[in-house]
Formats: C-alpha cells, structure tokens, sequence
C-alpha cells in the first residue's frame, strides 16, 4: 500500500522545475477581480456521500459520483484568470492549465483541471483559517506566502512536499491524489512544518510531521465539510489500497501507546501523535486547539514525541492558563507521551 509522505533537503534534484504555462492570447478578468466559482470534491466522495462501494473507473466521471460535486467560491486570485493567488499557485499540470477570462472553474474528475481547483481551493481555505487564528498578525507567520503546487506531476502513486523547493507534487495512479481533499491537506501539513523551522532529526520528529499531516486534513475538513467518520483519513484515495470498509488510508482513533507501539515506520507511528493532536482538539475545541498545537511547533529540534508534547503544553499554560493547559496534558498522557 502507497502511502503519502514527504522528501527531505537534497530530493528536490530528483526532478527539474518545470516551466509555467500560461493562456496569454485569451481575455483576463478586470483587475481586482480576486474571486471566482469552483467546482470542488466537499472532501472526497466516499465521505461526503457515505458510500464505501465508490471507485476510481479510470477517472470516469460515472453517474454515483455527481452528487458528490460542490460548487464553492475561490477567494484571493490574482486576478490573471488562472489558479494563481495568495496562498496557493499551480505551478505545473498534466493538460491544460485551468483558466478562466470569467474565474469560473467548473471541471469532472475526468478533466485534469479539475485537481488543479481542487488543490487551489483547499490549499486556500487551510491558510485562511491560519490567519484567523492571529498566525500572520498578531502571531509568527506560517506559511503565509503562495504555496506551489504540482498537480499529477509524479508518476508513482503518492505526493510529497519537499522543502528545497518550497513545493507540493501531488501524484496519479488509482485514485489521483488531487482528488481527496485529505491528501491535499496532509501534504500541506509537511509545508507548514518546513515554514516553522521544524527539524526531522529523528525517526520520532518524522512521525510527528506524518501524524500532524493527517490531523490537520482531518482539522480542515471536518470544520469546512464535515462528515460522518471524521476520525478517517483520506477515504477516497485509500478505496484503491484497502479491500474492506471502512475505506482509510489511516486513522485519528487507531488507539497506539507510546512507546511500546513505535515500530519505526512513521506513518505508523505518526498516528500516536495524531490521536493526541485529536484529542486536544475534542476537549479545549478547534480554535484554542489549533493556536496551541501550531505555536508549539516553532522551531522544534527534532527530538522526541514527548519534547514536542511539552512544548505544546507550555504554550496552552502561556497562552491560555492552567486549565487548558491540564487538558492538552491530559490528551497527551492518554496516549503514553507525556508522563
């Protein structure tokens, strides 16, 4: 079974970057036009339509999937008539670049572009919701830049970010993986770390970074488009590695102990740290959750779960007192981290 994962300093030889395509003898929207319409997956089908039976058919655009679609709005485009803006930019693509004199980007799954709005919008949205919780402002930046963004242009089954480019490649085979909204996130989660001056000094610092990944799709997900198994990471991509329902490419309530469920395999691993990260969410709530989980983040050396665990404690006693303090505690205790 693929897995996603990131690529560390030095891989970004592994591939050249690639040239920018642009529609230059089509019309532009006026300036200043920032937004546009998007037709989106609202986060996957398998979750958003509760059916385990759905598959990828070669990306065909079948009848079951239709229902699945959400047209959403596009924020803080650059006004160029492509998916470039703010906080997220397609670099590159498989096809045609996804463009629109009018910002109207309405694609099936059976057209490549499709992704190309998928990984804009929820790149998009994810950083937004960054900035609203101070992280910009009022709080350390992170990741407030526009994040490039690489659709179907890995060749393997699986995506990756790789800090030496500051980029995100999202990969093809089975189900794309620009397809599920999860996957996105997840990767996104890598570049957030990178933007933090998180260290991956250790087998343990790495599945940290994994198990962050897949908290944070699940964190985005279930605030924008909640569904009725929000524990389960990545349904629809995972449909083409798993043979029994639930379809999930891991889990936030796998139920591992540290230490004594380490085995070195970090996307194993990283989902001690996840179900913690879950936990605290659950008792303190999302917004206090997530300034606490980031703003603990910074700069970590890359040691153990435990470091980062106290970290993350001693930013809820910082920035919100004892009480939420004892809860983060509480959450990592459950799970062996912290004594």
């Amino acid at each position: 079974m693929q897995t996603r994962s990131m690529l560390r300093a030095g891989a970004g030889a592994l591939i050249a970057l690639g040239l920018l395509v642009t529609a230059a003898t089509a019309g532009k929207p006026g300036p200043g036009t920032s937004t546009g319409q998007g037709r989106v997956f609202f986060p996957n089908p398998v979750a958003s339509l509760q059916d385990q039976t759905l598959t990828d058919q070669k990306d065909a655009d079948y009848a079951a999937l239709q229902s699945a679609y959400r047209t959403v709005t596009l924020t803080n485009l650059d006004g160029s008539g492509n998916l470039h803006g703010d906080w997220a930019t397609i670099v590159s693509e498989t096809g045609n670049p996804a463009y629109s004199p009018d910002n109207t980007f309405s694609y099936g799954r059976n057209d490549d572009r499709f992704e190309q709005v998928m990984g804009y919008y929820w790149i998009t949205e994810s950083q937004k919701y960054i900035q609203s919780l101070g992280f910009g402002s009022t709080r350390r930046a992170v990741n407030k830049e526009p994040q490039k963004l690489r659709i179907n242009q890995f060749g393997q089954d699986n995506s990756f970010a790789i800090d030496t480019k500051d980029e995100i490649r999202l990969g093809k085979g089975g189900v794309d993986d620009a397809e599920d909204a999860e996957v996105i996130l997840h990767e996104y989660g890598h570049a957030i770390h990178f933007s933090q001056n998180f260290s991956f000094a250790s087998a343990e610092a790495g599945a940290i970074s994994e198990g962050f990944g897949d908290y944070w799709a699940v964190n985005i997900t279930d605030l924008i488009a909640p569904t009725a198994d929000p524990a389960c990471v990545a349904d629809w991509d995972a449909v083409s590695y798993t043979s029994t329902a639930p379809h999930c490419l891991r889990r936030l309530d796998a139920n591992l102990h540290y230490p004594e469920d380490l085995n070195g395999r970090v996307h194993h691993d990283g989902q001690i740290w996840s179900q913690a990260l879950w936990a605290i969410r659950i008792k303190i709530g999302h917004v206090k959750a997530n300034t606490v989980i980031l703003e603990g983040q910074f700069d970590f050396p890359g040691t153990t779960m435990t470091a980062l665990a106290q970290s993350t404690v001693n930013a809820a006693q910082q920035i919100y007192g004892n009480g939420t303090a004892n809860s983060v505690r509480s959450a990592f205790q459950e799970r062996g981290i912290l004594p």
